[in-house]
């Protein structure tokens, strides 16, 4: 179980994350396109979450383990497109250097901290 002050230190975190991305975009011109970040990186836990629920539940069958690569294929694609999206758009001089690193510092802190979240609040199933 996860203690107050594990709760706050991780929503500090999250508030610095969220803070470097809308910095990033804020700082360097009107330019919001490092605001594509956040929703890569709050979409990402979702296919790993959705495909191990759709899983077999038995830990001795392992018929629908394609569930599971999907999801975590598609995690890893959102992943990588949160640090990919931000390098491209500076590379193509839509953004600015110093807004990509902020973009995918805080995008990391963001995917970090919502990990966290879901590795300490998952419940335990005892047999």
């Amino acid at each position: 179980m996860a203690g107050l002050k594990t709760i706050i230190a991780l929503s500090f975190i999250l508030a610095i994350g969220f803070l470097l991305v809308i910095l990033s975009s804020a700082l360097f011109g009107p330019n919001y396109f490092p605001l594509l970040v956040v929703a890569t990186y709050v979409l990402a836990p979702l296919p790993n979450a959705i495909c191990s629920r759709c899983a077999n539940p038995d830990d001795f069958d392992d018929s629908n383990g394609g569930f599971i690569d999907l999801g975590r294929f598609l995690t890893g694609f959102f992943v990588v497109m949160g640090i990919a999206l931000p390098a491209m758009l500076a590379h193509c001089g839509i953004i600015e250097v110093p807004a990509m690193i902020m973009s995918i510092v805080g995008g990391l802190l963001i995917y970090g901290t919502i990990i966290s979240f879901t590795m300490f609040f998952q419940e335990v199933e005892d047999f």
